[in-house]
């Protein structure tokens, strides 16, 4: 593995971390949070033109930038550090891929395009009101009717649903069962049969959305009774994304806490010069590194190695969930009382901690997944 960042990843990081910080500090987040779409067109479609943000990961051929994982985890891991309100993780994160591998070269063709350039938003609908995010939490089931397919159940947590354009449906037969039985569907965001409520979450940077099917029209993803195996794969790539957004926002905690403990000054002192303060920044220190670490390898293993991605994608969510909660709870604790104000960032990056340590499975839910992929 070669995890050096080259030259072309060290720019990729500059230029998005200036966009960033110049049109969405931690502030936006505070001002989108309490609009009533939740995130910026104007910067979204910045990312998408000046960037090419929304397609890093795409091929050419579908209006991409024909690069990987590898690019992708820098993007995310700058978008995690300001605590970016736009649907990018679930649009290029888990529909775009799910399209990708999932879908037949016409079906890229018509969907991948829009997605690249930032004309549509989409996003996976696939955890039902169990939270499960293995095969067997599918239930939604899919009829096939003369003109195509009709889907009905209900998913849960779905990731910018109430806005999304596009929603790619985890469903299956009726009384199939197993992984074998899963397919996937697109629908229309605003289809007849669709229901879509927003849901009240810890997490108000990051918005969820309850969508309910009742004869909704969808169109087949790519095989009937065929769609597990590139969702999984889909899901370990998503994983990988949001472990390495998570390895940006527990750096900025990390930054926050130093910062405030050389200028924070009690009995005569910087609170920095205290042996407890030192061994909580010493602590957040090794964990966000190695976390990073974690992040590269498993970048790395999607951009070279897919036999690997599994193990590595799972390793690397369980670890980076637990470091960012972690480096969180202790940036407010190193605040003190300040920390604990609505007034002060520390809460809104607990609570985007605390949210992302769930969503796409929680630590021990990955750790389960190391265990049967490795044999245990």
């Amino acid at each position: 593995m070669n995890a050096t960042l080259t030259a072309e990843r060290a720019e990729l990081r500059r230029s998005v971390r200036r966009l960033l910080e110049e049109r969405s500090p931690v502030r936006e987040a505070r001002r989108l949070t309490d609009s009533a779409e939740g995130w910026d067109r104007g910067l979204w479609s910045r990312m998408a033109g000046e960037l090419g943000l929304h397609g890093l990961s795409l091929p050419e051929e579908h209006g991409g930038q024909g690069f990987s994982v590898d690019e992708l985890a820098v993007v995310l891991e700058e978008m995690g550090r300001v605590l970016l309100c736009a649907p990018f993780l679930s649009t290029v994160c888990l529909a775009a891929p799910a399209i990708l591998h999932a879908g037949t070269d016409a079906q890229r063709r018509a969907f991948l395009p829009g997605i690249a350039s930032g004309a549509v938003t989409a996003t996976l609908a696939m955890t039902e009101m169990s939270g499960r995010w293995d095969a067997e939490g599918i239930a939604a089931e899919a009829v096939r009717t003369g003109g195509g397919w009709r889907l009905d159940g209900t998913k849960m947590f779905v990731v910018d649903g109430a806005t999304a354009d596009l929603l790619v449906v985890a469903a299956r037969r009726p009384r199939s069962t197993g992984p074998d039985g899963v397919s996937l569907f697109t629908v229309g965001g605003g289809a007849a049969g669709v229901e879509r409520t927003p849901l009240s979450t810890m997490d108000t940077t990051r918005r969820l959305a309850r969508v309910d099917m009742r004869g909704a029209c969808a169109e087949l993803l790519g095989d009937e009774g065929g769609g597990w195996a590139p969702l999984s794969r889909t899901l370990d790539e998503a994983a990988v994304c949001l472990a390495a957004e998570m390895v940006g926002g527990a750096q900025r905690c990390l930054e926050m806490s130093v910062e405030y403990a050389k200028t924070r000054v009690q009995f005569g002192r910087p609170i920095g010069s205290f042996q407890a303060i030192k061994h909580k920044c010493a602590d957040m220190l090794v964990e966000v590194e190695t976390a990073r670490s974690a992040v590269a390898h498993a970048a790395w293993a999607a951009a070279s190695d897919p036999a690997e991605l599994p193990v590595a994608a799972s390793m690397a969510k369980a670890y980076c969930s637990e470091a960012y909660v972690h480096a969180a709870a202790e940036t407010i604790q190193i605040h003190g009382g300040i920390g604990f104000t609505w007034e002060h960032d520390a809460h809104l990056y607990f609570r985007r901690a605390k949210s992302s340590e769930v969503l796409l499975g929680a630590p021990s839910y990955h750790r389960e997944l190391v265990a049967r992929r490795v044999g245990i």
